[in-house]
């Protein structure tokens, strides 16, 4: 079920990074996601083809790994905007707070 969520967050963060107009790096987000999502995805092939465990768990646990995996990705990408501030929303409040200082 992980892998399934993962796939999906991963094809909704392409689809809008492809047809975002703003810069809010979502390539970043895209990256994170299909990464996890192969890594997953060669977890269960291989869990398949050395222990013949089945393909896709579908149990409530699966479903919340899965969720869990992206919300950290989701703050991993949150923690890179702010950081970068690509819009400079961060950098003019820091200037703004400095000039109020000045009184």
């Amino acid at each position: 079920m992980w892998l399934i969520i993962l796939a999906i967050a991963a094809v909704i963060s392409t689809a809008a990074w492809y047809f975002e107009e703003k810069d809010y790096e979502l390539d970043f987000l895209s990256i994170i996601l299909w990464g996890a999502t192969i890594m997953v995805f060669i977890d269960h092939l291989m869990n398949y083809l050395v222990y013949g465990k089945p393909f896709l768990d579908t149990s409530l646990n699966a479903a919340l790994l899965g969720i869990t995996l992206v919300i950290i990705a989701l703050v991993a990408w949150e923690a890179k905007l702010i950081w970068n501030d690509p819009k400079g929303k961060i950098a003019k409040n820091k200037i703004k707070d400095k000039s109020k200082m000045k009184i």
